[in-house]
């Protein structure tokens, strides 16, 4: 990415961290960590924007499995034990002691699961689309919060989460039927959202029942226009580079892990309750993830957090690319209230 410089480290299991650097080594340090399917460049808005002066280091690794970064081929490497130590180790390495950590969609289930483990690693926390206390802790775990009223048990078993049941059943069929229809799987999932669907049953709770991704048939997916997604040009080809170069078992193996990761939600400081800064931003028209379809996340979230802000933004799942400036307006206050 153009002002930024980017490194690798070497961690002490042999892995591969790719990151990108900015801003002033003598800031505050904010270490973004992307989810699913994404790469470091997919906070591009906020990276620019935050290392405009001198008041923040800014740092974005691609994670593993991920654009530059090493893939491993087994897939307790994406169980949240290893990840949190890798990060672990990364901010060491890096020479950080405290920072300010922000997480998106499977970055906010790393973080999360960190600073349960690892609170003196943490300023504070920022969370964009999914609150602390929920995919981290485990399939089993995040069922008990679905809203029942969108989605009755008896027709809804897994609610909104029945495509992580498909994952677990089907791992290598969810793996073939995104690396066959890579280029418009990618567009489509980036595509601009629908807020006509807002409190109705997510696509993803029918999963299972389909067959698969895609109503399980993803060859009929439309090839979308890019001005109809909220990617550029550059973003649409590194992601492309990433998925060709790593295939899609490293974001699947995200997916695998919710056995262990339940145990290891076990060994968490302070029970799980977090008494630093935590600003969640929930991005109201995700399906899926957003408190506002799911009161008992928000509930939950609130319970294990004692500072917490609650900032709402009418967009999709990806809120960082699709309101890029409303996301960094409230990213900015916080931090300058707060630190």
């Amino acid at each position: 990415m153009q002002s930024f410089t980017a490194y690798d480290i070497t961690q002490k299991n042999g892995e591969t961290t790719h990151y990108y650097e900015g801003g002033s080594k003598n800031g505050i340090p904010l270490i973004f960590i992307h989810g699913w399917p994404d790469i470091a460049e997919t906070w591009k808005h906020q990276l620019l924007h935050l290392s405009a002066g001198s008041k923040y280091r800014v740092i974005a690794p691609d994670m593993r499995g991920y654009g530059l970064s090493s893939a491993p081929a087994n897939k307790r490497a994406y169980a949240l034990e290893a990840l949190v130590a890798e990060l672990v180790e990364f901010a060491e390495k890096l020479n950080i002691e405290k920072a300010v950590w922000i997480g998106h969609d499977w970055g906010c289930g790393v973080v999360n699961a960190l600073a349960a483990h690892h609170p003196e690693l943490f300023l504070g926390l920022v969370l964009l689309a999914v609150p602390y206390r929920s995919i981290e802790l485990g399939l089993n775990y995040i069922v008990n919060l679905v809203n029942r009223d969108i989605y009755p048990k008896d027709e809804y078993e897994w609610g909104p989460w029945e495509y992580m049941r498909y994952y677990e059943l089907h791992p290598e069929e969810s793996v073939k039927s995104f690396e066959g229809h890579i280029e418009t799987i990618t567009k489509a999932l980036y595509s601009k959202h629908d807020p006509s669907k807002w409190g109705k049953p997510a696509v993803t709770s029918r999963t299972l029942r389909d067959g698969g991704w895609f109503g399980g048939h993803p060859e009929k997916i439309p090839d979308i226009p890019l001005e109809y997604t909220i990617l550029d040009e550059s973003l649409l080809e590194n992601l492309l580079k990433s998925h060709k170069k790593h295939g899609f078992f490293p974001p699947t193996a995200y997916y695998l892990n919710h056995d262990v990761n339940e145990e290891y939600a076990k060994s968490e400081k302070n029970g799980g309750i977090l008494e630093f800064p935590v600003l969640f931003i929930d991005a109201k028209h995700d399906s899926v993830c957003s408190p506002s379809v799911a009161p008992k996340l928000a509930e939950n979230q609130q319970k294990f957090v004692k500072n917490l802000t609650y900032a709402t933004i009418e967009s999709g799942h990806w809120v960082q690319l699709e309101k890029p400036k409303e996301t960094n307006e409230v990213l900015e206050k916080w931090l300058g209230e707060r630190f």
